[in-house]
């Protein structure tokens, strides 16, 4: 009895929470990907207006995941969800090549605050399985992330199959753990 409390104990203990931030532009996936995370399952998504808040719980680390909308008339808000952010996931549309310079401007954006300087950046290259699809290098450079003195990762993925997803949450938890 004494070590199943003890174990009990120990894990709670080492439990440890973060808030996460992500976003990007409309249509990229990022609900998609909160939702096969939290559920295990692909949901039927609408357009986010505002966002969506749900916890993931990942090896041992609880992820408060902040999704927020990606539209145009949306993006100034996102400025409103920095502050105490442990991490910033940033979910691009791998297929959509005309709009990686659009990205690019958008995540400046939120890497110029203050509020974020420093924090981990995961890049969410989804939708990998479409064709013509850009490749990690593709992405990583239309989004010019060298010049960013941060840690950071660019994932591919295909939130549908959930290939690459549990390999980028991997990447975030040794992060966080720092």
């Amino acid at each position: 009895m004494g070590i199943l409390l003890s174990r009990i104990l120990s894990l709670i203990q080492s439990s440890r929470s973060c808030r996460i931030l992500m976003v990007g532009l409309d249509a990229a996936g990022k609900t998609t990907i909160l939702y096969k995370l939290k559920l295990g399952e692909v949901v039927s998504t609408i357009p986010t207006i505002g966002f969506n808040v749900e916890t993931v719980e990942y090896k041992n680390i609880s992820f408060t995941v902040w999704d927020v909308g990606g539209q145009v008339r949306l993006r100034p808000l996102w400025r409103h969800y920095y502050q105490n952010t442990t991490a910033v996931v940033y979910v691009v549309d791998s297929s959509d090549s005309e709009r990686l310079k659009e990205a690019r401007e958008e995540l400046e954006a939120i890497l110029e605050s203050e509020e974020v300087a420093g924090v981990p950046l995961l890049v969410i290259a989804n939708k990998q399985d479409l064709p013509g699809a850009l490749s990690v290098q593709q992405v990583s450079e239309g989004l010019d992330l060298r010049q960013h003195n941060r840690p950071w990762h660019v994932q591919p993925t295909c939130a549908i199959t959930s290939e690459g997803v549990y390999e980028a949450l991997d990447w975030l938890a040794r992060e966080v753990a720092k």
